[in-house]
């Protein structure tokens, strides 16, 4: 039966929800709706129907994304779980960003995807919206332009991919991956058995297996109260990853009746929270600068949380999770353990419990409601606070000369803790072309004492900042058994990879004040750890005379002008490269665009 009163002109239209709200600018409200009902009525549906809370649903599916390869099941269970409820559930695209796809890299087109979902979420008529996500950078994208969208918004994660087996042993992406690509260099193991590991590394859809950026991003939400907590761990292909799918769309109406946005929702105590979680984790180095891209979205957070938070909480958190790359095993085996509910009851003593939940509880109230008893296995995987795998600061964050803005170590990730205090002579190389040139020469002037200082794979240098910063042990000392050097670089790494690296150095070595771009060849940098010191040992005088030289260079002078780089390109650069390079913030900040952050440019 119509429902004419949509139609009577007597009556304003002054509707916050369902079909009503934020309607298009023809001038006349009423008609507005009129065309609206015209139109979404040609899909079949009735009034009954478009009567109920509207669910939007993210639909992230892509044949060049593998880690969303269960999205259409996902968003079916989702829908079950929204008609359950009394709401209409709606699917819709955005973007889709998959990791090895990506070019010049997945990090260039979080900010283009977190555009995307944060005006799709706010232009169409939904109460609340269901984000399918999982891959490293889609996640924090659509918590980011959720936040900013500011409607009830509930993250759908797909979930970790079983692990493989090679000659009997458990493999898995993509720690495994890059061990066993460094074996291959290392003349190790062959090309027939590199050739038949790389069958076995992703043996299903989903995301990771270990504790990358992906399964990092899955615990920071849960930890936010934003999913379910299994939500976090549950493999792809497994009948759990629906049913929290569905639970996920009876929550979304629940949400949406309750007005539940996230910047309601959030505060500061959840993102100590969700600090406090990465460093148990030994989570990705990703989580970092996702984290603060997330806060910087918030009104009233926007730069009240620091990297400085980030090693303060470490210094108090003790590494708690056994997985790879801080350890030996896998998300599944994490997901056997207890996964995220076994983690905060243990984590309990160090977290903030009167942070709310996407549920209206707090998180102390659904630990409360939702007991966990620990069994023989949980406490393998999973340790006590009591019996760390190290005691503090998988993630510590480093200053000095070289990086007066800050800079990112996963200390728990070292291959060789002695480089965690270490003095060597730079090796530089002065972008990735620069090093795929040199690295393997056999002319290198390399030692394993030496440190790999990579330039230019920054926000603005690169641009986008790739995972680039596991520098590859040159091929002649990685024949001679080094598996580990001290590397620096304003880039990032992979959450998968392990190693002494030194990552996120901020300014980055692109803009003029940055220490970074003026190191040469046989500098001596000092690395330590325990005084969270970086430090490029040259006498201050001959930084500034270096600095100096190379601003006159890149900016130019009146009598010379500058030469061609990124900063004179980025100008007139067109597209959205040039946006992204003329407006992109750097690492310290987040690596968001300055215009999307909660106060803008």
């Amino acid at each position: 039966m119509a429902n004419n009163s949509d139609y009577d002109l007597s009556q304003a239209n002054t509707s916050t929800s369902g079909l009503k709200q934020g309607l298009a600018g023809y001038g006349d409200p009423h008609f507005s709706l009129f065309l609206r009902k015209v139109f979404i009525k040609a899909l079949g549906y009735g009034e009954d129907a478009l009567s109920r809370p509207i669910i939007g649903i993210i639909n992230t599916y892509s044949g060049f994304n593998p880690c969303h390869g269960n999205t259409p099941q996902l968003i079916e269970a989702a829908k079950r779980g929204v008609q359950l409820a009394g709401g209409l559930a709606i699917d819709f695209p955005t973007i889709s960003v998959a990791e090895s796809f990506s070019a010049p890299t997945s990090m260039f087109l979080r900010n283009l995807m977190s555009m995307d979902a944060e005006e799709m979420i706010r232009a169409q008529p939904l109460d609340a919206c269901i984000m399918i996500g999982g891959c490293d950078k889609t996640v924090p994208a659509q918590i980011m332009g959720g936040i900013s969208a500011n409607k009830p918004i509930l993250p759908l994660i797909t979930g970790p991919m079983m692990p493989g087996s090679h000659q009997g042993k458990r493999i898995g992406a993509c720690t495994d991956c890059r061990n066993n690509w460094a074996a291959f260099r290392a003349g190790q193991i062959d090309i027939e058995e590199i050739a038949a590991i790389n069958e076995e590394l992703a043996p299903t859809a989903g995301t990771c297996g270990v504790m990358g950026t992906a399964s990092t991003m899955a615990c920071l939400t849960a930890a936010l109260g934003l999913i379910p907590l299994k939500g976090a761990s549950a493999p792809a292909v497994s009948a759990l990853r629906l049913r929290i799918a569905e639970e996920t769309g009876r929550n979304a109406v629940a949400a949406a009746e309750a007005k539940h946005t996230p910047q309601s929702i959030l505060s500061r105590d959840s993102f100590l929270n969700a600090i406090t979680v990465l460093q148990a984790i030994g989570g990705s180095t990703n989580g970092v600068i996702h984290l603060l891209a997330i806060i910087n979205r918030m009104p009233e957070l926007q730069g009240t949380i620091t990297l400085q938070d980030f090693d303060e909480i470490g210094k108090k958190t003790p590494l708690i999770v056994d997985l790879k790359p801080s350890g030996d095993n896998y998300m599944t085996d994490f997901h056997n353990a207890g996964g995220m509910l076994d983690l905060l009851h243990t984590l309990r003593p160090l977290l903030h419990l009167s942070a709310r939940t996407i549920s209206g509880q707090s998180l102390g109230e659904v630990l409360d409601t939702t007991p966990f008893r620990r069994f023989a296995y949980s406490t393998e995987i999973i340790r006590s606070l009591d019996n760390p795998l190290t005691a503090s600061s998988s993630l510590v964050v480093l200053y000095g000369n070289l990086a007066p803005e800050g800079s990112i170590m996963k200390a728990s990730a070292s291959k060789d803790q002695s480089l965690l205090s270490h003095s060597g002579p730079a090796v530089v190389f002065k972008d990735a072309v620069d090093l795929a040139h040199r690295v393997d020469s056999p002319d290198l002037k390399v030692s394993a004492s030496s440190v790999l200082v990579m330039q230019n794979i920054g926000p603005i240098g690169y641009p986008g900042m790739p995972e680039a910063g596991l520098i590859p042990i040159p091929r002649k000392l990685s024949r001679e058994g080094v598996v580990d050097m001290l590397r620096i670089s304003d880039g990032r790494m992979s959450g998968t990879a392990g190693g002494t690296i030194i990552l996120h150095v901020s300014p980055e070595s692109a803009l003029p004040n940055s220490v970074l771009g003026i190191v040469e060849d046989g500098d001596m940098i000092t690395c330590n750890v325990e005084q969270r010191l970086l430090q490029l040992d040259v006498d201050a005088n001959e930084i500034k005379e270096r600095l100096a030289r190379r601003r006159r260079a890149l900016l130019g002078t009146e009598e010379q002008a500058a030469r061609p780089t990124v900063l004179t390109e980025r100008r007139t650069r067109r597209g959205y490269r040039g946006l992204y390079e003329r407006n992109v913030n750097q690492a310290h900040l987040g690596a968001d665009f300055d215009f999307l952050t909660a106060r803008g440019p």
